[in-house]
């Protein structure tokens, strides 16, 4: 059933979203006598208790150092560790868990690809291509390989609605390509990309992909060997788990080829003062003491993640999405930013004669809790014309009263302003 602006009316079904906010602690915070609305996800989501007692655990119970010691704590911690590789590694569909590297997050997935993989194999006369909607993480990163080796960094444009041009990709695409990067979910438009079409396109020309999914993984099932990219990175943070700790998926041949990214301890051989020899893939690319209870945070979200209907849980974010659309779209002076017609839970906005930096504190008065600014997409901003933008996104535990609550927020910056 559609309804107005081609957005979805169909009832929600399937999901008990009360019973999953159960497992937020957080969301029963009540400020003022205004209950906690939580709306951006696409920063940071929220932790259930099963990764916050994980957490807590493995610091009353197990914590040691891994892989070097030979006591019953040192063994248990290891084992819970490397217990976590496998899971990540069935999460995302790879085929071994030694494709599976453990990172700070996505920023330095992307950074350990770019200096360890690509900087090796480019040079003057050869193109890495992104995006025009790319985070900083995914620009920067090549903008540096670009200065230290003499390479081109080409931009695949964007529409108005915030879609990826694919005729201008395939444009793009010539002998000169070395290297494509790409986002799957835009965390400041909300635009699902066709990764599989991407990918399919780049190794036509033996050309490899890497994909961020920081905001994909949270929010819908990732098979990376379906998909058929060369790299894949994900953020603990923005799945359910803690800050600080996030997975680099590589192809396993890939990974023998890259020389590490940083030295240390745990990632060698042997040591000796003319010459270190490294371990392989993936401890060659962990230097030094790991976030071990970090990861044991993220495989407790990934569990979490397992346990719920993937299913249910677009329906429901997709009933969220257009939901809000529809209700901030009856709000005079405001207009959305963003309308490709395959899009994530995320709706950003501006509001005639209000910054975005207004609309966010006004809001968080009321105890509504949004983004404001350039979201790390500078880029997307100087594109379509504006300087910042409000943005709500949402997650499994949001609902239409959250929605609600939104946008008689919104009512009132109006009311504020006088617009």
């Amino acid at each position: 059933m559609v309804g107005v602006h081609g957005l979805s009316t169909a009832p929600r079904a399937g999901f008990d979203v009360e019973r999953v906010r159960m497992d937020f602690p957080i969301l029963e915070q009540v400020h003022e006598g205004r209950r906690l609305v939580y709306v951006d996800n696409a920063a940071t989501s929220q932790k259930p208790h099963a990764v916050i007692d994980a957490v807590t655990r493995y610091y009353e119970n197990e914590n040691a150092n891994i892989h070097r010691g030979v006591y019953r704590l040192s063994a248990q911690a290891t084992l819970a560790y490397e217990h976590v590789r496998a899971a990540v590694q069935q999460f995302l569909g790879a085929t071994d868990p030694h494709e599976i590297v453990f990172l700070r997050g996505t920023t330095e997935a992307v950074n350990l690809v770019a200096q360890s993989f690509v900087r090796p194999r480019v040079g003057r006369g050869d193109d890495v291509l992104i995006s025009h909607m790319e985070h900083h993480s995914n620009i920067v990163p090549w903008q540096l390989v670009a200065e230290q080796t003499g390479a081109t960094l080409r931009v695949i444009p964007i529409t108005d609605a915030g879609e990826l041009d694919m005729d201008a990709f395939r444009s793009l695409m010539t002998h000169r390509t070395k290297f494509v990067s790409v986002v799957h979910i835009s965390n400041s438009l909300g635009t699902i990309n066709p990764i599989e079409d991407i990918v399919a396109l780049a190794h036509e020309r033996g050309v490899p992909v890497m994909l961020d999914g920081a905001q994909a993984a949270p929010h819908m099932p990732v098979d990376v060997t379906a998909i058929g990219c060369d790299f894949y990175a994900i953020s603990g943070h923005k799945m359910f788990g803690p800050t600080g700790i996030g997975a680099l998926y590589g192809r396993a041949n890939h990974l023998a080829d890259m020389p590490p990214y940083h030295g240390g301890g745990e990632m060698i051989r042997t040591v000796s003062f003319a010459k270190t020899t490294y371990a392989p893939a993936p401890a060659k690319f962990e230097a030094g003491t790991p976030n071990i209870a970090g990861t044991v945070g993220l495989g407790a979200a990934v569990e979490y993640l397992k346990g719920l209907d993937w299913a249910a849980i677009r329906q429901h974010e997709d009933d969220l999405r257009d939901y809000a659309t529809r209700s901030l779209l009856k709000v005079p002076g405001l207009r959305i930013i963003g309308t490709a017609p395959h899009k994530a839970a995320v709706v950003s906005f501006v509001m005639e004669g209000v910054h975005a930096h207004d609309v966010g504190t006004i809001l968080d008065e009321r105890e509504v809790a949004i983004r404001s600014g350039h979201h790390c997409t500078q880029p997307v901003m100087d594109r379509l014309g504006v300087p910042a933008t409000a943005r709500a996104s949402f997650a499994l535990y949001n609902t239409r009263d959250d929605v609600d609550r939104l946008v008689e927020a919104i009512r009132e910056v109006r009311e504020v302003f006088g617009t």
